[in-house]
């Protein structure tokens, strides 16, 4: 039979309890925060779809790895283990361990980039792009038109726009850019897949003009999945395949492990190039720590190394997909505004079309982010006009879904109150910022409502 309920992968050996608040409580909890969901304690959350980062459930088989973890300073068995299982996967020469994802892009365009370089992305998550803009470089952001229209129907809508990144080489010329990335999936833009089409356009580009390519692979299984469920030719290729496939295109990848790696903690930085590859270890020992650990324990590279090769099974990747698509069709049929198609993590309401009376420069994000908190206890994420200023497109709130630790049922609450606040949308109010920090200033912000 064909099963039309969906139902986790898995079953369930240990529970963490939940508290319920009231709205009197919330409100006041909120109020404490600045009205900024990241300085809420996680204890006054009932449900937390901040981040899918770092926040998602290990396995039984992750936990008996993490026994084997070996401490030692250098030269640990673990390290092996977690080299040659993400060899297997991306088959770059050199993976250099990381506490987490951003770690990987300090190294990265710490060496790589200087002041006035450019680099092109489909679209740079936030510490990527601050990353960048740290060094003095400037980040570009070369998504498909479709990407940037939230209602659009497009297959892989975080395509990278290859005339644009072509006509930008053109004008800046190739000296100017050390390296061209591609965020896959495309979390900015919606959790947005890119083809292997698309990937393989923009590899030969940069072939061409002699500049390397690089993945921000934080949810490459999940962009696997997509292009074997969507792209023509690779429905009988598994998602490993397919994924292998991806990275040989590139020269090299930063990775968050707490994405697709399925891991708390832990990420990498992986090159081909023996000189870079060099100085960034330089620079890992200075920082991080040394190279057979990078500042992670020994039992973390062990949960990295089962959890990444966990995140490629199509049981887990079939269940992942659907259940996001569960919340995203649910709200979508109540005509609330969300990025079409949904993407694969997580789900993110158009703020703007959800708040039209609501202005940009009074962040309708922040707002609506807030009001699912106070309707519900639901924690969320801007993704629009705090985070990115002036560089903001869109003004999305991201339902990031934590892998393998919320039910249908849970789901099934989240989609109440986000149609609860729909009901009263019209009652919502803007924001206006009291503290910002120089640097991904969204974390740290204090704002209060506007005056009616």
């Amino acid at each position: 039979m064909t099963a039309k309920t969906i139902i986790e992968p898995f079953r369930i050996k240990s529970v963490e309890p939940i508290r319920w608040t009231t709205r009197q409580e919330r409100q006041a909890l909120l109020e404490a925060a600045h009205y900024n969901l990241f300085l809420l304690r996680s204890d006054d959350v009932l449900i937390d779809l901040l981040t899918d980062s770092g926040t998602g459930a290990m396995s039984t088989r992750q936990w008996a790895a993490v026994m084997r973890g070996d401490e030692s300073y250098a030269g640990s068995p673990s390290f092996d283990r977690f080299r040659e299982s993400i060899q297997d996967i991306c088959g770059y020469t050199h993976v250099i361990p990381t506490h987490q994802g951003r770690a990987a892009e300090r190294i990265l365009f710490g060496i790589a980039c200087k002041k006035g370089d450019v680099v092109p992305n489909n679209t740079h998550f936030d510490t990527t792009r601050a990353n960048v803009e740290f060094v003095g470089a400037e980040a570009v952001d070369l998504v498909i038109p479709e990407g940037r229209q939230p209602a659009s129907m497009h297959p892989f809508k975080g395509n990278m726009d290859v005339e644009a990144l072509e006509n930008l080489i053109e004008r800046v010329g190739r000296e100017r850019i050390p390296l061209v990335m591609l965020t896959v999936t495309n979390n900015s833009g919606g959790g947005q897949p890119v083809s292997m089409e698309n990937a393989r356009a923009v590899s030969a580009l940069c072939r061409r003009h002699n500049i390397p390519l690089y993945f921000d692979a934080c949810r490459f299984a999940e962009n696997a999945w997509f292009i074997k469920l969507r792209e023509p030719g690779y429905s009988s290729k598994t998602p490993k395949q397919i994924a292998q496939e991806m990275f040989r295109l590139g020269d090299g990848c930063t990775m968050s492990a707490k994405k697709d790696g399925m891991a708390n903690i832990g990420g990498f930085l992986c090159t081909n190039d023996d000189l870079l590859a060099q100085q960034e270890k330089d620079l890992l020992i200075l920082t991080e720590g040394y190279p057979t650990y990078g500042g992670l324990a020994g039992r973390d590279l062990e949960a990295i190394a089962v959890g990444i090769q966990e995140a490629l099974e199509e049981d887990y990747l079939r269940y992942r997909i659907a259940s996001t698509a569960y919340l995203g069709d649910h709200i979508a049929s109540h005509g609330v505004p969300i990025v079409q198609p949904p993407g694969g993590h997580a789900i993110y309401l158009d703020a703007r079309a959800f708040l039209p009376h609501i202005p940009a420069d009074q962040f309708p994000g922040i707002a609506l982010a807030a009001e699912l908190y106070l309707e519900g206890g639901v924690r969320s994420v801007e993704i629009g006009t705090l985070m990115f200023a002036a560089a903001a497109q869109m003004d999305l709130v991201r339902l990031a879904i934590p892998r393998r630790v919320y039910t249908q049922s849970h789901i099934d609450y989240v989609v109440e109150v986000i149609l609860d606040g729909w009901a009263h949308r019209e009652n919502i109010r803007g924001m206006r910022l009291t503290y910002q920090a120089p640097f991904l200033r969204h974390f740290t912000a204090h704002l209060e409502p506007v005056a009616d």
